[in-house]
């Protein structure tokens, strides 16, 4: 349906000799009092209004925002565009290639199947750190990465060519994250609609939690499962409750010798203890002309680790400066200024706006900190940093055995002891900090000074470097430090997440051996967002965050159990102690070497061959045609199972009977818990599966990597090393009880489960609180899917996952309030019922549904669980089986 203006609101703008349509905002009565982001969503509304989905009301309602209120009105978002990473992207593109068949199957149009908004796709999730630690380990690393990923990339250059306006940003140039606010950031979009240029803000949904970066740059966006991105391409709008807003009011500077990572940590931690799930951030006040755009973009980063939906910095001469900087056209910058001043979206910090709740940090009381040793947001300042390393390997090493080492002899003669804290990862890696050249130049400064006063890092530190963008490299060459670096072993290793996203690569074999025969608690210092359990390396139990330069410090030092205020580096050649503040660089030694080392030009030249690539991406053969010819042989790309059957009608929607449990888990299982991520042994399912299928041990590449094929992706589900399933006694990693057998052995979760799918007997998941944090991981909710599950009972649900059960058909339920699986006595051994879900078949959501656990005993448990299906399209979602079912079916009807 057309656009219908109820409020007069479509008006032009001319700018430089060209005019556009425009929605004005001014059109709408008490648009200007909204905070940046919700004036961001009511031109949305505005523009997108079709009198049935989106409508007037919908509007009004944005318009009479109460701060106050509870989120209870519901509004349809429509992104303007839709970024990809190759580990969500591929999947993605995998469902889109299936669709295509289903819809043909159904007597429909295949090629309805396309992006109806633009498309990119950074591959930057599959480099692993394999080579470290000399001049040409990145060309090593890039060479394996096209020797096992070689099917995927050629999976997507089809892509590339099959569908419309989708892009392919090949590997080796950066982080999605930075390439998206260093290039693919429009702020202001200017496109061709029905004859005319129509002008309106830059929004994005994006298939990693991350893509909140962007919200730096002013343009509202967040991360979403693959499966919800795949509905956004495919014109379906986000469905959302119109949000409360936390105003952020920043005051003061930056200390010396304090870092954008100390303030963002310190950020995570406040907001954290606020409270801010499912809300939006947006940073107001004097203060914020003062901060750097790759400071925003720092904090913008961090937004999933604090919980928020988007995490915003409003346009301002900042944004404009930056996107001179980074080499965008001068038309597009006077486009961006002159619409944000036109529609009320310039920051203006005398124009007080109204917010739901309010926060306020003063930079210059923030201190040196990290954060560890499994959650960002355990925040520990660094004076107390080896007072907290002492608390916490309790917690890791058996009881006295919290100094424990170990002699190790390197097969190049070098030889130490290794001991519980040391440090074995040191990695300046991940788009929250690579994108930030203060942390950067400040990491190569420090590097510099350690190697005057003599310094090294301990032999036993896996060093790597992995920058965001190429353009780091240059600024690195002209300013001489990567010299410094790379005499501290700090090699740039690839171009990509790397470490944080768990592609550490593997240990050297003697110090793997050595951590694993004397159960040594080590550790890993990296400058990334995440530290969750299991996910940086399967060697390593503690993981920390810190800023780049004091990546650097900890791989001097060479353990986690030291305190830099009073233990020196090491001596120089004078026999004098060298401690942590005689080689941190100045404020002003860092702006220095910055301003003199960073120019237009290198954006230009590095961004001007984005979508080419290497000798190596122009070599691949490409597929074509409309339609994906699939290799039954292949181990990395195959078709999913989830169209098969599918008629145009959908099955009506059932109660639950007889379910068993499959998983009983504590608070806090994240999305690294139960989606596949990361390495994978030879005797889990997933190698297993891989050996039948002809795959030597060391091409099973990562979990990641194989996300295109659902077959290893099933059996990685649930299988993180560090999984706690409650229904076992001391026993971590991807096992449960099998109540299809006498008695309820232990087996894999995966082979349960296919003995339950024999049996026909539906399943269920039980949860505590902050189900499913961490990551925007599509295949979190695919996977349980594809296990046989049903509903899953939480406490809680973090927002983007609970969204994904839906997306695929499950059914997310809340505990009643106060209750648990603990204080209800459920041990997981019963049998459950849930009766009250049919009813959504009249059309209305029931707010409860009644959950009967029967004992073996036949003592039964009853509560009502809180149906978490939140709005009405997530309902009509789930009556269609999923996300990708309702879409299909109504492409089909069109």
């Amino acid at each position: 349906m057309s656009n219908v203006d109820s409020f007069g609101s479509k008006g032009t703008l001319e700018v430089g000799g060209k005019s556009y349509e425009i929605y004005r905002l001014n059109s709408v009565e008490g648009s200007q009092k909204l905070p940046f982001s919700l004036k961001v969503l009511l031109e949305n509304l505005l523009r997108t209004e079709d009198g049935a989905n989106i409508t007037k009301d919908h509007i009004s309602a944005l318009a009479n925002w109460d701060a106050s209120a509870e989120p209870s009105t519901e509004i349809q978002f429509t992104p303007a565009r839709v970024v990809m990473q190759d580990f969500t992207g591929v999947p993605c593109i995998v469902d889109l290639a299936t669709m295509r068949e289903a819809v043909k199957e159904l007597g429909g149009d295949p090629s309805k199947i396309n992006p109806l908004a633009p498309a990119e796709l950074v591959i930057d999730h599959s480099v692993q750190i394999d080579a470290f630690g000399f001049e040409d380990a990145i060309e090593r690393n890039m060479d394996i990465e096209y020797e096992r990923n070689g099917e995927r990339y050629q999976f997507l250059r089809w892509g590339q060519t099959a569908f419309d306006d989708f892009k392919v940003v090949p590997p080796g140039m950066g982080i999605v994250h930075q390439v998206n606010i260093e290039y693919l950031a429009r702020v202001v979009m200017a496109r061709g609609v029905n004859g005319v240029t129509r002008a309106y803000p830059d929004t994005l949904v994006g298939t990693d939690s991350h893509t909140t970066m962007v919200n730096g740059l002013g343009v509202l966006g967040w991360g979403v499962g693959g499966i919800e991105a795949e509905a956004a391409m495919l014109g379906q709008p986000v469905s959302m409750l119109i949000p409360r807003v936390v105003g952020f009011k920043l005051t003061g500077e930056i200390p010396s010798g304090v870092t954008a990572t100390d303030v963002v940590l310190t950020i995570t931690d406040m907001l954290r203890q606020h409270g801010v799930v499912g809300k939006f951030v947006e940073f107001y006040g004097e203060g914020v002309g003062a901060v750097p755009l790759a400071n925003r973009a720092t904090i913008g980063n961090m937004s999933p680790e604090f919980g928020s939906t988007a995490a915003m910095f409003p346009i301002d001469q900042v944004t404009v400066d930056y996107l001179r900087l980074t080499g965008r056209d001068e038309d597009q910058i006077s486009l961006v200024e002159t619409y944000a001043k036109e529609q009320g979206l310039w920051h203006d910090p005398a124009n007080e706006v109204e917010y739901s709740e309010y926060l306020e940090l003063d930079l210059s009381t923030v201190v040196p900190s990290i954060s560890g040793p499994k959650r960002p947001q355990d925040r520990i300042e660094l004076s107390d940093s080896k007072e907290q390393f002492r608390k916490d390997i309790h917690n890791y090493a058996k009881p006295g055995e919290e100094d424990k080492a170990a002699s190790v002899a390197m097969g190049d003669g070098r030889s130490f002891e290794l001991a519980n804290g040391a440090v074995a990862i040191a990695s300046i890696t991940s788009c929250t900090n690579t994108s930030n050249p203060s942390v950067m130049m400040a990491a190569g400064l420090l590097a510099r000074n350690a190697r005057k006063r003599g310094l090294n890092t301990k032999p036993w530190v896996k060093t790597s470097v992995a920058p965001g963008s190429k353009v780091v490299t240059e600024y690195f060459e002209k300013s001489g430090v990567m010299e410094d670096l790379e005499a501290l072993n700090f090699y740039t290793v690839g171009y990509g997440c790397t470490t944080c996203i768990g592609n550490s690569g593997p240990l050297e074999t003697e110090i793997s051996e050595a951590i694993q025969e004397n159960d040594l608690s080590v550790t890993a210092v990296l400058s990334g967002n995440r530290n969750f359990e299991g996910r940086i390396s399967p060697d390593v139990k503690m993981n920390y965050l810190a800023s780049p330069p004091l990546v650097i410090a900890y791989a001097l030092a060479g353990s986690m159990d030291f305190d830099f205020e009073n233990q020196p580096l090491g001596k120089d050649e004078d026999g004098v102690d060298v401690f942590l503040k005689d080689i941190w660089p100045t404020p002003e030694e860092v702006e220095a070497t910055i301003d003199s080392s960073i120019d237009t030009d290198m954006f230009t030249k590095e961004y001007g061959a984005i979508f080419d690539g290497d000798e190596r991406w122009q070599r691949l053969e490409t597929p074509s045609g409309d339609l994906f010819e699939w290799d039954d042989e292949s181990t990395y790309v195959r078709k999913p199972t989830y169209f098969e059957g599918m008629t145009m009608d959908p099955e009506p929607v059932s109660d639950v009977s007889g379910a068993r449990v499959l998983a009983l888990l504590g608070d806090s299982v994240t999305t690294d818990h139960i989606s596949p991520a990361g390495s994978f042994k030879a005797d889990t399912p997933a190698g297993k599966y891989l050996q039948e299928h002809g795959v030597e041990r060391k091409d099973f590449n990562s979990y990641g990597s194989r996300r295109g094929n659902h077959e290893v992706m099933i059996r990685g589900t649930f299988a993180n090393i560090r999984l706690q399933n409650l229904l076992l006694d001391g026993v971590q990693g991807g096992f449960t009880r099998d109540f299809t057998q006498e008695g309820g052995p232990q087996t894999t979760i995966y082979d349960a489960s296919v003995n339950y799918q024999k049996q026909g007997t539906p399943l269920v998941v039980i949860g505590g609180t902050e189900y499913g944090t961490g990551s925007s991981r599509d295949w979190a909710a695919k996977g349980t899917k594809l296990l046989g599950v049903s509903a899953v009972i939480a406490r809680s649900f973090e927002r983007i996952h609970r969204s994904n059960l839906i997306g695929m058909g499950v059914l997310p339920l809340q505990f009643p309030a106060g209750e648990s699986a603990e204080s209800l006595g459920l041990d997981g051994t019963e049998t459950y019922d849930i009766t009250g879900v049919a009813a959504m078949n009249d059309g209305a959501v029931p707010k409860t549904v009644k959950v009967t656990a029967t004992k073996d005993s036949g003592e039964t448990v009853e509560f009502d669980a809180v149906v978490r299906i939140d709005t009405p399209g997530e309902a009509d979602y789930y009556r269609n089986g999923g996300i990708l079912q309702y879409v299909l079916r109504s492409l089909v009807r069109q």
